[in-house]
């Protein structure tokens, strides 16, 4: 599963075949979500308060990004890496 980002050891993945809808997993040690990309919402799994709080500041700053990634994941095409959130 191709790394996109990672930032405040937070790791961003996508899969290449994943199913819809439009998603990438939030890695945080222990901890896992599967996070919608349109409309924003968490979708399976949970992260600590703070850290899902920056990952959806995170997914709203580089939705388009993401969405292409989408695209290219399904395509079975590498996804680009995003910039982390600073």
């Amino acid at each position: 599963m191709p790394e996109i980002s990672r930032f405040f050891g937070i790791v961003i993945r996508m899969y290449h075949s994943d199913h819809p809808p439009p998603h990438f997993h939030a890695v945080y040690g222990e901890h896992e979500a599967k996070i919608s990309i349109q409309p924003i919402r968490v979708l399976q799994g949970s992260l600590p308060k703070r850290v899902l709080s920056l990952v959806l500041e995170w997914t709203a700053l580089h939705q388009e990004e993401l969405m292409e990634n989408w695209e290219l994941a399904k395509a079975e095409q590498s996804p680009q890496k995003i910039n982390p959130l600073e």
